[in-house]
């Protein structure tokens, strides 16, 4: 944990390096400037540590106070440093250019106007970003199968994932969803991991809110790493009075209608046991894998109709979205496979970290599995 704790203060110090070289023409009119924001900036880089100290010290209103302050901070520098980043490089390009051809004037963008105009597009798209985090979307999915049961001619299961439930999202982030999943009142609900988050002390109230949806064939849930990280045991307890049944590396067939097989987050150390229960449960039913991370495992291909899966949240903050698709390729929306049936992606239905997501709305998906014309006559 403490070179966790290292590698993150180091890279997070870094980032706002950079920034602080982009901003840097704006200050130099003030000889106090440089030194406030570098006071400002010290302080935002030991906030995500602060805030957990403060939090497990039960300073739980400092702790949130300052978590809010930080982690929009957070999203705001994710944003300037992608800008500055590009003003970098053309900053080195330029002054390269300016080597090789001594008479050409130093076309670099790292000025006053152009300094200005990096910190006005990162606080426009950091407002932005807030408004699309809360920008709660509906995405419906029409499957066709054989495998539904005689007499059932469709059946809605709805997946929300990546809630992050925790000392920032509460109750206020919860009740809009649950408002979501009560009109569209699925057959049955399930939860993709990380529905709760490091800080969840102060969640008990929100189980019973939870307990407000009772879809026809239930609430099952499998384990995101962040279900590890906020401790195993409290996370599965709060999941429980929530009314989830919780599939780990376990499956069931619901109602003879459906059959469902989850696997636990590898935060876990568990070994990948997927193709195993996918064998052990094949009885001819719609078969979902339920699955925190959006990979295939080659033994298990084949042997599902649709794998629900979240975490890469398609990088919530773009240009994010590039990076995290260098280890998730399928990381937004529904994807056909070359063995048989279906990947689906979950954007997320919360935010981690910074409280915006850009060009990533969150989402609850509802799933309409249809009866095939002409099967199970």
């Amino acid at each position: 944990m403490l070179l966790f704790v290292l590698v993150f203060l180091t890279i997070y110090g870094l980032m706002h390096a950079l920034v602080f070289w982009g901003m840097h023409p704006l200050l130099v009119s003030h000889p106090a400037l440089p030194s406030l924001v570098w006071g400002w900036m010290g302080l935002m880089i030991v906030s995500p540590v602060a805030v957990r100290l403060l939090d497990h010290s039960g300073y739980v209103a400092t702790a949130r106070g300052l978590a809010w302050v930080g982690y929009c901070w957070m999203g705001l520098l994710f944003i300037a440093f992608c800008l500055f980043a590009a003003m970098a490089g053309w900053h080195l390009l330029a002054l390269l250019t300016k080597q090789l051809l001594p008479d050409l004037p130093l076309l670099t963008l790292h000025r006053p106007a152009g300094s200005a105009l990096m910190l006005l597009i990162t606080l426009v798209s950091g407002l932005y970003g807030v408004y699309e985090a809360n920008d709660l979307r509906i995405e419906e999915i029409r499957l066709y199968s054989e495998k539904l049961p005689l007499g059932r001619e469709r059946l809605r299961i709805a997946q929300i994932s990546d809630l992050h439930l925790g000392l920032l999202h509460r109750g206020e982030t919860l009740a809009p969803v649950l408002t979501e999943l009560q009109q569209l009142q699925p057959d049955l609900l399930i939860a993709t991991g990380d529905i709760v988050d490091a800080q969840m002390d102060h969640l008990a109230p929100l189980s019973k809110l939870w307990q407000q949806i009772n879809p026809p064939l239930g609430k099952y849930a499998v384990t995101g790493n962040h279900e590890y990280y906020a401790g195993l045991d409290q996370s599965l307890n709060f999941l429980k009075r929530s009314d989830f049944t919780m599939l780990r590396n376990k499956g069931v067939t619901v109602n003879q209608t459906i059959t469902l097989v989850g696997v636990d987050d590898p935060t876990g150390g568990q070994n990948n046991q997927e193709a195993h229960l996918l064998e052990r449960h094949r009885q001819g039913y719609f078969t979902v894998l339920l699955k925190h991370r959006p990979l295939i495992d080659k033994k298990a291909a084949g042997l599902f109709d649709l794998q629900l899966s979240g975490h890469a949240h398609r990088g919530q903050i773009f240009p994010f979205n590039l990076l995290t698709a260098l280890e998730y390729p399928r990381q937004n929306g529904l994807y056909d496979l070359p063995e048989g049936g279906w990947l689906y992606t979950s954007r997320g239905t919360g935010s981690w970290g910074p409280p915006m997501r850009i060009l990533s709305p969150p989402e609850i998906t509802l799933f309409e599995i249809v009866q095939k014309k002409g099967s199970r006559d």
